[in-house]
């Protein structure tokens, strides 16, 4: 490769990248005449990577997914989830940080005047204009309040990506009666998330009385036999209920996230 050559693809590496609003007007413009195509190519070749050594950022995940690349802060430290967030915020209106601590928190609300930390979930979303809403619910159910925190971060994700969400707590299999009496609600949606830990039934029960996708999370709640999830996760993939998928376990961010990408289906949008 000679040296023109070299310079003019590090050139193209260094230029701006196209967010998902940006590409929309200037396919707009295209479509009106108002740009030629080289300007059309010449945006879009730009590299959708940002390097930042010890991370490389995917800036087009939003164009290829419809909402941007989602921060796993466990095991990185604040500092890092800092730089990844401000990367992702200066290209996207909205960053989620999953799995995160009370000093990812504190350095991420120290950074950003829209975060906010949902302590539960153990997530920070960063907001600066909300999705609307698209029509249709998602609901998204706990068997026990131990296994809230899982629930919460199914619950957080999937209303950051647009979503409405109910949410029905403690209705574990050992009163059966709590889930039955929350039947009107179950049937509504058009897509159930159900997590459980110990055993595993609830997503059972529910499937049989929903005509709807449930979406089952095990979690590592349990005492020594359950494994720290497993006896959970199998009874979930050995379930009798039709219509169950399974993530993996105290895989809340997963589940939201298809939860939400069947919802956006059944809503047609």
């Amino acid at each position: 490769m000679g040296n023109l050559e070299l310079l003019r693809v590090t050139l193209s590496w260094q230029r701006p990248r196209v967010t998902t609003a940006e590409a929309i007007k200037l396919l707009e413009k295209f479509r009106a005449g108002g740009v030629g195509r080289e300007q059309v190519l010449h945006a879009f070749q730009a590299a959708p990577v940002a390097d930042l050594g010890f991370a490389q950022v995917d800036t087009h995940r939003a164009l290829r997914k419809g909402f941007p690349e989602v921060i796993f802060g466990a095991g990185k430290t604040p500092g890092q989830v800092v730089k990844i967030a401000t990367t992702l915020v200066a290209h996207e209106q909205r960053v989620l940080v999953t799995r995160i601590t009370p000093e990812h928190a504190r350095a991420l609300r120290k950074q950003f005047k829209h975060a906010v930390h949902h302590e539960p979930a153990r997530c920070v979303t960063i907001e600066k204009k909300p999705l609307p809403r698209r029509a249709g619910s998602i609901t998204v159910i706990c068997a026990g309040t131990s296994d809230l925190p899982v629930a919460e971060e199914a619950a957080v994700t999937a209303e950051i990506m647009g979503n409405r969400v109910e949410r029905i707590v403690d209705v574990g299999v050992a009163g059966l009666h709590r889930i039955l009496s929350r039947l009107e609600t179950l049937q509504k949606a058009n897509v159930l998330v159900v997590v459980a830990g110990m055993e595993g039934a609830l997503p059972s029960v529910v499937a049989g009385l929903v005509s709807k996708p449930v979406i089952a999370v095990p979690t590592s709640v349990g005492y020594g036999a359950s494994f720290g999830g497993v006896a959970a996760l199998l009874g979930m993939l050995n379930s009798c209920g039709s219509g169950v998928t399974v993530v993996n376990i105290d895989n809340g961010f997963g589940a939201g996230y298809a939860a939400s990408q069947i919802n956006a289906l059944a809503a047609g949008s």
